[in-house]
């Protein structure tokens, strides 16, 4: 960092480098989420055919070793739901909702102190506005007729500071919040959707499905 920045940040004030804190904390928390919805991100319609393909051929612990396997709430759902599969449909829905309602505080985690540092930094930065208009005053009523721009230009300094370092952090804040929330609302949707479809093929095809089997190599007039 140049000597201009230091100095720049020695005329802020402490509220500008309590400012500059909060900014790396929440580039910290940003960077976290980001990752981790990141990670969470599957195609989910393909991991949800692969598991019908693997249910349809019998092989339900192989599909529930998949889930375990694959990372992300919609593996969780899912096998939430096989997990299930033997039960009626109401036991079915209540684990599959159980899981995905488990499954979204672990997703919001975090975007409260993002939303939070988006409100406190221009606060902040109002603060310190006041602090060095509050600090020009005291110097211009110490100076008396004697106060010099180079004096009062100290607080000055402090007050446009603040106030500007309050606003950069709290948009790229409150930007990175929309972001994250975006990615949480399309994982809760495949969520749904997954959960959904996947109760549908449990009920009416899995279940079905050694039934119709059987019927159709029943000896006919049996």
């Amino acid at each position: 960092m140049t000597t201009f920045s230091y100095s720049l940040f020695a005329k802020g004030g402490p509220v500008l480098w309590l400012l500059a804190g909060l900014g790396l904390v929440a580039l910290v928390l940003f960077i976290e989420r980001a990752l981790f919805l990141h990670r969470g991100q599957i195609r989910s319609t393909e991991f949800l055919n692969g598991i019908k393909n693997l249910l349809a051929k019998g092989r339900l612990m192989e599909a529930l070793t998949l889930c375990e396997e694959t990372p992300g709430p919609v593996a969780g759902v899912v096998k939430a739901g096989l997990r299930h599969a033997g039960d009626d449909e109401q036991a079915l829905r209540f684990a599959v909702q159980e899981a995905a309602l488990a499954e979204l505080p672990v997703l919001e985690r975090r975007i409260g102190s993002l939303a939070a540092v988006a409100q406190i930094a221009p606060l902040l930065g109002l603060l310190g506005t006041l602090l060095g208009m509050i600090r020009t005053f005291w110097l211009f009523n110490q100076g008396g007729n004697y106060a010099t721009p180079a004096v009062l230009a100290g607080g000055m300094w402090e007050a446009l500071l603040t106030a500007a370092a309050g606003l950069a952090v709290a948009i790229p804040v409150h930007l990175a919040r929309h972001f994250l929330s975006g990615r949480v609302r399309s994982l809760v949707h495949d969520m749904e959707w997954v959960g959904n479809d996947l109760m549908r093929y449990l009920l009416r095809d899995y279940r079905g499905g050694p039934e119709r089997e059987k019927n159709d190599h029943a000896p006919i007039g049996s």
